[in-house]
């Protein structure tokens, strides 16, 4: 493996096969461009990345419980912004970015009053979410980021339902809310839109946020060697559209030239088969529906 490029997240993980979350963690941690220091919450990350007595990291590195990474993360940066003030620091004052990840579960649900603290706060830190739509290190729940019509565990299809019935949380809008300097969703698919957007988000004084499309081979039931394909087809439907707010204003970093249906993007995966049926038409027709209307509502925004 190129060191440079792992000189943050090193080989010897235990992370799923076809798994994104170890190319964002060397894709946003490779644009650092000082030393980082990395808290992480419970999740398919922490426990993949740190089997006892072994490590994949390769540079200060604390878990956490699953709900509070920014609050661990907004804590650290503080104390080391006084033992700086105070001259006691043994290396100095060197500049230091402070970076938590967390995935879905404990970022829009259980880790969502910690993450709104800590930006209204205003801490110097970057949050990034690597989004695989639900609690993938239990066993496939669904949370707020599962999407409308999905199978999980906790949302089966069957005759009482045809999976999942809520609408996905929309975190950016939440995140927006706290007027921080920077955000931006992103897709393990397009290293060369995501390594942009990590430069910036880290290159921000205050807080920043990243959403990064992560998807699970295992639980959203496709073959190890179509991560990459899948995550693109995300984008090329505009189910996960690529876009930043900065400083409020809205930007669309990537428009596929023809959109696909999607179809497309659903039937690569095993959660949503239960959909082409035919009494499930209409459930199909309504996802279309609001892709459309969730883009259109994008567009406004960035026009404005």
């Amino acid at each position: 493996m190129n060191k440079e490029l792992a000189k943050h997240f090193f080989s010897g993980h235990s992370a799923c096969a076809g798994c994104a979350f170890p190319a964002i963690v060397r894709a946003v941690l490779g644009e650092a461009s000082c030393e980082v220091v990395v808290a992480n919450a419970t999740g398919c990350l922490e426990v993949t990345s740190s089997l006892y007595p072994y490590t994949a990291w390769k540079t200060p590195w604390i878990h956490n419980a699953f709900e509070n990474a920014a609050a661990t993360i907004s804590g650290v940066e503080r104390a080391y912004e006084i033992m700086k003030r105070k001259k006691r620091l043994p290396g100095g004052d060197k500049k230091i970015k402070f970076v938590a990840f967390g995935g879905d579960g404990g970022t829009y649900d259980i880790g969502l009053q910690s993450l709104s603290g800590a930006l209204e706060r205003g801490h110097n830190f970057l949050y990034v979410l690597y989004d695989n739509e639900g609690y993938m290190n239990t066993g496939n729940q669904r949370s707020s980021a599962t999407p409308y019509g999905a199978a999980t565990e906790t949302t089966p299809s069957g005759r009482a339902s045809f999976g999942k019935t809520e609408l996905r949380k929309n975190l950016m809008d939440i995140v927006a809310a706290h007027h921080i300097p920077y955000l931006a969703q992103a897709n393990v698919a397009y290293l060369a839109d995501l390594k942009k957007k990590a430069q910036k988000a880290l290159a921000v004084e205050g807080p920043s946020f990243l959403t990064v499309f992560s998807p699970c081979t295992n639980n959203w039931k496709f073959p190890t060697s179509q991560y990459v394909a899948i995550a693109k087809l995300a984008t090329e439907t505009n189910f996960w559209p690529l876009y930043e707010i900065e400083n409020g204003k809205y930007k669309i970093t990537s428009e596929p030239k023809n959109v696909k249906p999607l179809t497309d993007f659903l039937k690569t995966q095993g959660r949503f088969k239960h959909l082409f049926s035919e009494k499930n038409k209409p459930v199909l027709e309504r996802m279309q529906q609001i892709t459309n209307e969730e883009f259109a509502r994008l567009v406004s925004l960035t026009e404005k």
